[in-house]
């Protein structure tokens, strides 16, 4: 049993560090919101003698929370040399600068009496869970046994969830989210970032990465039996021979090599929807109204904190029993009910919304809605969406496809912060309809075009995707129709 443990706490040390640090982030600087604000007021205060415009402060505020996904989208970009480069896991540990140069900065922004210090903090913690967002789900998918590479991989959401609901706990006021103490809050990142530090440099390099990328076949075997003990390790080094053989001579892919090549179409126009379509769901919008919904709902404003703890704790659980499924279930329904279950609970919230008013149970409806969407896509789209493109591409063109992905994932995070309060401002209770289209078209994608992955090798994987991107072409001498008809079903 030595190498499960072995294999379970690379999945801690990895996820401590890495998409932990995603969560806990997100949810640590809704705390000290009002109290940062001040702070700016005061200290352009003190600098100018004029105090600052309400819209100003606003304005302020807006560009500190956007440097998080701007910081993101530049780690998803810099990921990819990275994790070909130093190895999936030597980026992990190096990434951990980021947080502590941020730690140090945000730490000490209040007794240098710089605004400015935040704002850059919060762009170095957006690099850091940038490149942890791409890089641990590719390291441990790579580690993990075929069998149960998809729960392996998953933990990097349950590790997501558990960053949130520990950013909201430590966020309470009885903790650090007293208006003494928000510089220690924000600094308190520097902690998981110390413990990977100390812990990961124990466990084995991605054996994958060891064998295709660097051919270097002896300390890909003591890799292997470090993460599987003395299990029979021949028909795994086969198939990752074969797969090496597979991509022999090729150089890892840039990602506008992977636009141009036909053989990965499908592949790729599967990513590119499924990880917009994560963000662009509206699940992180339903954390931005559950505060307003739980006083609608009467509950007092200094036990609001607390609930929204437990929508947090929906996700993680969510996750955590997506974990235990993923491999049973497969990777197609759980992806689909999650859609269509969240469509259904968007028209549902909007109809809620609209009565709160008139009818006086609405208001908990409208809560029901929320913990209900949230499981929605705690159970499906939250974690498959990052365990696909470790699955649907080879491990040249991985990296590269990590790279869109994430920068999808923090570009339409980033659009979907700064337009959502103009989507509520015009559309008022109807703020949902452009995130049910959205879950719409993404259940009908994943419905009719994504094939199942679930237990096949990464070859058989590659195999079947070659079958769809040259099905086409086969019609295509006879027949232009298929074609068009085709691009237009996006």
């Amino acid at each position: 049993q030595l190498q499960s443990k072995i294999l379970i706490l690379t999945i801690c040390a990895a996820g401590i560090g890495g998409t932990f640090q995603y969560g806990y982030n997100i949810s640590i600087i809704n705390a000290p919101t009002s109290y940062i604000q001040t702070f700016m007021n005061e200290t352009w205060l003190e600098r100018t003698g004029v105090p600052l415009e309400s819209n100003v402060i606003l304005l302020l505020w807006s560009f500190t929370v956007s440097a998080y996904p701007l910081g993101g989208l530049t780690g998803a970009v810099v990921a990819g040399p990275m994790a070909i480069m130093l190895g999936r896991k030597m980026s992990l540990l190096l990434n951990n600068v980021f947080v502590i140069i941020a730690a140090g900065l945000s730490g000490f922004s209040r007794m240098a009496k710089s605004f400015e210090m935040i704002m850059l903090s919060r762009f170095f913690t957006g690099v850091n869970a940038g490149v942890s967002m791409n890089i641990q789900p590719m390291y441990l998918a790579e580690s993990a046994p075929k069998k149960l590479r998809g729960a392996v991989a998953l933990t990097s959401a349950s590790f997501t969830a558990l960053g949130l609901v520990l950013g909201q706990v430590v966020g309470l006021r009885e903790l650090l989210g007293g208006e003494e103490s928000w510089p220690f809050l924000l600094a308190s990142n520097v902690v998981p970032a110390l413990i990977q530090l100390t812990a990961l440099p124990w466990f084995p390099e991605s054996p994958r990465y060891l064998l295709i990328d660097r051919g270097d076949k002896e300390s890909c075997i003591s890799a292997l039996q470090k993460l599987r003990g003395n299990s029979d390790l021949s028909a795994e080094l086969e198939e990752m021979l074969a797969e090496q053989a597979a991509v022999k001579g090729q150089r890892a892919k840039n990602p506008w090599e992977l636009f141009q090549n036909p053989a990965l179409r499908w592949q790729l126009m599967s990513i590119v929807v499924l990880s917009s379509a994560m963000q662009l769901c509206g699940n992180d919008s339903m954390y931005f109204y559950a505060a307003y919904v739980f006083q609608e709902a009467g509950i007092p404003q200094d036990k609001i904190p607390y609930v929204v703890i437990g929508t947090g704790s929906c996700e993680l659980i969510t996750s955590v029993t997506c974990n235990m499924i993923i491999d049973y279930a497969g990777r197609r329904p759980l992806l689909l009910g999650g859609y269509i279950f969240m469509a259904g609970w968007a028209i549902v919230f909007m109809v809620a919304l609209s009565q709160q008013t008139q009818i006086s149970w609405m208001p908990y409806l409208s809560m029901a809605c929320i913990f209900a969407y949230i499981l929605s896509f705690g159970i499906g789209p939250a974690g498959v969406t990052g365990v696909l493109p470790t699955e649907v591409f080879d491990q040249m063109s991985r990296p590269a496809a990590y790279m869109i992905c994430g920068s999808l994932l923090w570009f339409n995070l980033f659009l979907v912060g700064t337009a959502f309060p103009f989507i509520v401002k015009s559309l008022a209770h109807f703020c949902y309809v452009p995130f049910l289209v959205v879950c719409i078209c993404t259940a009908l994608y994943v419905g009719f075009f994504l094939p199942e992955t679930k237990g096949k090798s990464f070859l058989e994987i590659s195999e079947e995707f070659k079958k769809r991107n040259f099905k086409a072409h086969t019609h295509a001498v006879f027949y232009k129709g298929p074609e068009e008809i085709k691009s237009t079903m996006l």
